[in-house]
């Protein structure tokens, strides 16, 4: 009988989750050359390839896509009968705010494994402003919160810098137009300092909407009416990048900045070094197995 290795199993799963063999060394705290090692034992133990390059990433063969469904629940299993036999039972809740413009693809993957190392652990996710996390943190609302802002505060870690960028419509041509016409909600940390850059850049401009909600904003650029300040890499499907030649002030970088509180430590400890790890994967930026 011929028996699948879990370890095996676990990095074909974060290769094929997260694209590439680098992004899933990080994940895993391993080395690259370590996960694809792994990945040889698995295709010469199947006899088959389950992985190919593509571009910059990878792809699933046929025999991979087969696989993957029965290594992620073998994976997932092998967790649960790890936790439910041998982890200490912490129970309760935990609250972790985030800025909604950086929870993918971080976040999801932190609440997934906060669940298998916590099952019994209720964590709550909030969704809101810089400022509104930062007010909910201080009156004691939330064990964890993550903001975007230019510094940290005293107490904040910086998990990540992140290049706040000029975005428009697909194919969009607001941006040559002036006044400028610009979309920020009220709330927008990110709309003072490039409003100041514009002034600084003496072009004119003009608020396009004036709204709370940032479902208003994202309507009025995607119908390129106005343009806007976006986080990179973090843009809706409908944006796109404004060119650097289009004259439009540079607007520096943003830190994604962990806060974290005293409570209950155990859980606390290790839902920030999810964070840590996960943000840290996102520094690495995306690599593959041709670059190996």
């Amino acid at each position: 009988m011929r028996n699948l290795d879990i370890t095996t199993l676990r990095s074909f799963v974060a290769v094929a989750e997260s694209g590439g063999v680098t992004r899933a060394a990080g994940f895993l705290n391993l080395t690259q050359s370590a996960v694809s090692m792994q990945l040889k034992r698995l295709e010469e133990l199947l006899d088959q390839k389950v992985l190919e390059r593509s571009g910059r990433g990878v792809v699933l063969t046929p025999a991979g896509q087969q696989l993957l469904g029965y290594a992620q629940k073998m994976v997932a299993l092998n967790d649960e009968i790890y936790a439910k036999l041998t982890a200490q039972e912490w129970e309760g809740e935990i609250i972790l705010g985030a800025p909604h413009d950086i929870i993918y693809p971080a976040i999801p993957r932190v609440m997934k494994q906060m669940q298998r190392a916590f099952p019994r652990v209720k964590l709550q996710l909030h969704s809101s402003y810089t400022s509104d996390l930062k007010a909910q943190f201080a009156r004691g609302g939330a064990d964890i919160i993550l903001t975007t802002e230019p510094a940290p505060d005293r107490g904040g870690e910086v998990l990540l810098d992140v290049p706040l960028r000029w975005y428009g419509a697909s194919g969009g041509q607001a941006f040559q137009q002036r006044p400028l016409r610009v979309a920020f909600s009220g709330h927008c940390a990110f709309s003072p300092g490039a409003i100041a850059a514009l002034d600084a850049g003496d072009i004119a401009w003009e608020l396009a909407v004036n709204a709370d909600s940032d479902r208003a904003i994202e309507v009025t650029v995607s119908a390129d009416m106005a343009v806007t300040a976006v986080l990179e890499g973090h843009e809706t499907p409908y944006y796109e990048q404004i060119p650097a030649s289009a004259g439009l002030p540079d607007l520096g970088t943003q830190k994604v900045v962990m806060y974290a509180g005293n409570g209950q430590p155990q859980i606390t400890d290790a839902l920030a070094g999810f964070l840590r790890q996960e943000f840290g994967v996102l520094a690495t930026g995306k690599t593959d197995l041709a670059a190996e």
